[in-house]
């Protein structure tokens, strides 16, 4: 319950028809795509840099929680208000506010759609590279708070490596600027890329300033068909340590390809245990001598075919389905994004298939290949008893698996609530301990989406 004097100061700077206080209205926000509930007792919509400064000196003064959000796609529990108070949703903060062809920028306010800076940036030949699965639905805020990257982050990087500069309230009220506009500068601390992956617990960005690419001149594809996961992981390594690489690798296990087969029965050939699907792009050029060199690098005992394939949009479009359609037949799925050593890999898959016989429990293994980061989904029956504790067990030997192998728990969804109890099992004491005096020199009343990121 929020305090009556709190609602009447709000009251002061956010209008009515932004500012929800009915349960009802307010349930909307109390979940994210980790598919857990927990309701805020308010949800402010700001406009500009000014209202979310003043909304965060007020929950200071009455030291009212405050959990920033986006669109709410997350995977990892980041957009849940687990101790109530209030949910500041930057939905309606939509301006494009440049875009500069000249100096190769867009400035945009955090609730804009990750597909509308693509869309806007297209016509002068520019796009942004993050490209989650969820762009026609996620906003940049949410991409720069989790630190998104999608398949093309194996040649173009992830969302830190695409952001010159922010505006950002701290959990103290403070509007800071970071970076700068130009692509080069070394003044002070990198603050921007500190805040990019935050996961809005250090601060609350209102502005951003991104750094665009050149379109490529053309794209070409390629499909590999493998008998088996190991020869397929084996291509993996064999395909990245060619020097002129993909701009998109993806994975798909058999439990994946099963998946697109009962929705388009034609597509895949019958007898394919592991598929690749590989992107080039660049000059007609690049594009021909990169695919030789990758249709070469393909080439094992257990491949079955590989071509090139003039028209990859509808097997794109199967693989960016995956993930609802796991949710469709495993509402309460257990989603991890671990990243290993592309050189791993083998290791990686072979010990996933280990750990789910013993623990007895299905799962679905797709996702970026090309830097190690692999989409691993425990298909989980709640109503099965012993099943949900089984695949907790499970997937805790999997995090283990993936520290031993030099590897990280996360490479694109980010901690949040959902891996908060593992992140001992990457970061020590001492790193930790820095970690939580860094937020509290940003939010010193630990205000700002308080009890993510630490166990």
């Amino acid at each position: 319950m929020l305090p009556t004097e709190f609602i009447q100061q709000l009251q002061h700077f956010i209008p009515a028809d932004r500012l929800y206080l009915d349960p009802v209205d307010c349930y909307a926000y109390a979940y994210d795509n980790s598919k857990k509930y927990f309701p805020p007792d308010c949800v402010i919509f700001p406009l500009t840099t000014d209202e979310v400064a003043q909304v965060i000196l007020l929950c200071n003064k009455f030291k009212i929680p405050i959990t920033p959000r986006g669109r709410g796609t997350g995977t990892a529990g980041g957009s849940l208000a687990e101790q109530g108070g209030t949910a500041l949703s930057l939905e309606r903060m939509i301006q494009i506010i440049a875009v500069d062809a000249a100096n190769r920028v867009l400035v945009a306010q955090p609730g804009v759609l990750n597909e509308a800076v693509q869309v806007a940036s297209k016509p002068h030949g520019f796009f942004w590279p993050p490209d989650p699965s969820s762009a026609a639905f996620s906003s940049i805020g949410g991409n720069l708070a989790a630190g998104a990257g999608g398949p093309h982050a194996v040649k173009y990087g992830t969302t830190r490596d695409h952001v010159l500069g922010l505006i950002a309230v701290t959990g103290q009220g403070n509007v800071i600027k970071t970076g700068c506009y130009t692509t080069k500068g070394v003044v002070g601390y990198d603050l921007t890329r500190l805040l990019v992956g935050s996961e809005g617990t250090l601060a609350v960005i209102t502005e951003a300033t991104l750094k665009l690419t050149p379109l490529p001149a053309a794209k070409g594809g390629l499909v590999a068909h493998y008998r088996d996961i190991d020869s397929c992981a084996q291509a993996i390594t064999t395909i990245m340590r060619e020097p002129q690489g993909p701009s998109a690798l993806e994975f798909l296990d058999s439990g994946s390809l099963d998946l697109i087969r009962s929705r388009n029965p034609t597509m895949l050939q019958h007898d394919t245990g592991a598929m690749l699907m590989i992107e080039v792009d660049g000059t007609e050029h690049e594009i021909t001598a990169a695919t030789d060199k990758l249709l070469a690098a393909c080439q094992n005992d257990g491949l079955l075919t590989a071509a090139p394939v003039q028209n990859t949009t509808e097997l794109w479009k199967a693989r960016k389905a995956l993930s609802p359609l796991l949710r469709d037949i495993a509402p309460k799925k257990i989603n991890e994004d671990i990243v290993v050593p592309v050189d791993k890999i083998p290791q990686l898959l072979a010990g996933l298939t280990t750990l789910c016989e013993r623990y007895q429990i299905p799962n679905v293994n797709f996702g970026h290949a090309g830097n190690g980061n692999i989409h691993v989904n425990l298909l989980v029956d709640p109503d099965k008893p012993g099943e949900s504790e089984r695949a907790y067990e499970c997937l805790d030997q999997i995090f283990d698996l993936v520290i031993d192998l030099n590897g990280t728990l996360s490479g694109e969804h980010g901690i949040g609530s959902e891996k908060r109890p593992y992140i001992t099992k990457e970061l020590d004491d001492v790193t930790l301990t820095l970690m939580k005096q860094i937020k509290l020199t940003f939010d010193p009343n630990n205000i700002l989406n308080p009890g993510k990121l630490f166990p």
